[in-house]
């Protein structure tokens, strides 16, 4: 079995790792709220997401948004407006608190009939001389355990999420190593 990849890119290659490609692709599954957050839409809808139960609230403190319930009123009434830190920690508490809930609708879906099919799309080499250039193809796999790497995503553990990911592509046998680095990853839930 080939070890892991140490100096992706020596040679000019340019991908990103297949754990990051399938946090991007969880990540667009999600759904976030589109409009920017500087936006008084944007705003708005994440500050009700934040605050539309007592549930959703401790999970937002729990998330890191540390103001107070009178101050988040003020936000939602619209007489006063968050700082930019106040901003920063409603966009990661939003996030994080939308992990949480989508989880288990992600993880039925994609453990839901004997796993997803996964497609992965090699690497670019096109910056890379011809004498080091490998033979890269179009792969696909069936994940069938979707629990290590969505409980690694959903508590925003990319090194799990890479320890997940390489697990799931040693499936693909001795070429698992082409699979570490990727031009992108593509599931649907």
């Amino acid at each position: 079995m080939p070890e892991r990849t140490h100096d992706f890119g020596h040679y000019g290659a340019r991908g990103i790792k297949g754990s990051e490609a399938v946090a991007r692709q969880l990540d667009q599954l999600t759904g976030y709220v589109a409009t920017p957050i500087t936006a008084k839409r944007g705003l708005l809808a994440r500050l009700h997401y934040l605050t539309k139960s007592d549930h959703a609230r401790q999970a937002a403190r729990e998330a890191g948004l540390t103001v107070t319930d009178r101050t988040i009123e003020a936000w939602l009434e619209g007489k006063r407006r968050p700082s930019q830190v106040s901003l920063q920690q409603i966009e990661t508490a939003y996030r994080t608190v939308r992990r949480q809930n989508v989880a288990r609708y992600l993880l039925r879906r994609l453990n839901g009939g004997g796993g997803t099919r996964v497609e992965i799309h090699p690497f670019n080499q096109s910056q890379v001389d011809r004498r080091f250039q490998r033979v890269l193809e179009y792969r696909s796999l069936n994940i069938r355990q979707w629990d290590t790497p969505v409980r690694a995503w959903t508590a925003e553990d990319m090194s799990a999420l890479d320890d997940a990911w390489v697990d799931a592509i040693t499936d693909l046998g001795s070429q698992w190593g082409q699979c570490e680095y990727v031009s992108a990853v593509g599931f649907a839930a």
